[in-house]
């Protein structure tokens, strides 16, 4: 089962990958970027630099970057909220509409390529299962 555990997220991430490649490469833009785009349009609630870094354990210096470029490119916005001129809020601007489009679409054609066969009951089961999962290990994490 172990081996079956460690390959099964290798074929997944590559699948991801391959699917993803074709969007960064339409678009000259990394997959980082790409990552935060979508990370922005599928999370509406988290919308700082430090949610994108927390909920996908990503390197600062590398999310700072790439939100950096993508700011030059006139992709994404930064706004201050009344109040608080510390925290900096990340907003999608209009030019990233048809690359956060074609990744959506890159996004479905993923997960359909992996849930092929599952019943909608299975599909259900298995996101929960990866919801106590990821708990684990994110309390495993912070214990040590």
């Amino acid at each position: 089962m172990l081996t079956e555990f460690w390959d099964s997220f290798s074929l997944m991430k590559r699948l991801y990958d391959q699917v993803m490649e074709p969007v960064c490469r339409n678009y000259g833009i990394t997959r980082m970027e790409l990552d935060i785009l979508l990370f922005l349009a599928n999370n509406p609630c988290y919308d700082t630099a430090a949610d994108i870094i927390g909920r996908r354990q990503l390197t600062k210096s590398h999310v700072s970057s790439s939100v950096r470029r993508l700011e030059e490119r006139g992709l994404l916005g930064r706004t201050f909220r009344q109040g608080n001129r510390k925290t900096v809020h990340l907003s999608l601007l209009a030019g990233s509409a048809p690359i956060v489009k074609e990744g959506r679409n890159a996004q479905k054609q993923y997960f359909s390529e992996i849930f092929k066969g599952f019943s909608k009951e299975e599909i259900q089961k298995i996101g929960g299962n990866f919801i106590r999962i990821a708990g684990n290990a994110r309390q495993a994490i912070m214990e040590d």
